[in-house]
C-alpha cells in the first residue's frame, strides 16, 4: 500500500529545493560551527558567506529546520523582549504572523538566503 496526498509533488520539490540550498550553504562555511544544547533543544550555528555577505545559519538538528541570518536580523533580536522569546516557544513550528504564508519563502529566490518576509508589513 502506497500512501499519497494532495500537493505531495509539490512537497517534494520544496524540500528538493530547500536541501539543495542547505548543501550551498553549508559549502560556504567559514570556521567551525558551534553545537549548543540542553534537555530541550540543540542548534548547530555556522557563519556562511553567501553571495549578498555573510550570514548566520542557524540549524535546528532534532528537527532539520533552519534559517539564516543577516547582521541586521541578528541585531533585531536584541531588540526584543522576553515576551517576545516565550511566544514563539510557546508555538513551535508556527509564525508570529498567521496571516502570511512562512513557505513561500520569496525571498530566497532573490537574496539567496533562506529567508522569507515575516518580519515585513503587508500594506
Amino acid at each position: 500500500m502506497s500512501l499519497h496526498w494532495e500537493g505531495e509533488h509539490e512537497d517534494r520539490g520544496r524540500a528538493r529545493e530547500a536541501a539543495q540550498e542547505l548543501a550551498a550553504l553549508r559549502a560556504g562555511t567559514v570556521g567551525e560551527p558551534l553545537t549548543l544544547g540542553n534537555e530541550f533543544a540543540e542548534a548547530r550555528v555556522s557563519l556562511v558567506r553567501t553571495r549578498n555577505g555573510v550570514r548566520l545559519l542557524i540549524e535546528a538538528t532534532r528537527s532539520g529546520q533552519w534559517v539564516t541570518l543577516d547582521p541586521l536580523e541578528l541585531e533585531a533580536l536584541t531588540w526584543q523582549g522576553t515576551a517576545t522569546f516565550s511566544a514563539m516557544v510557546g508555538r513551535p513550528f508556527t509564525s508570529l504572523f498567521p496571516e502570511q504564508d512562512d513557505t513561500a519563502r520569496d525571498d530566497t529566490a532573490r537574496d539567496g538566503t533562506a529567508q522569507d518576509d515575516t518580519g515585513e508589513s503587508a500594506s
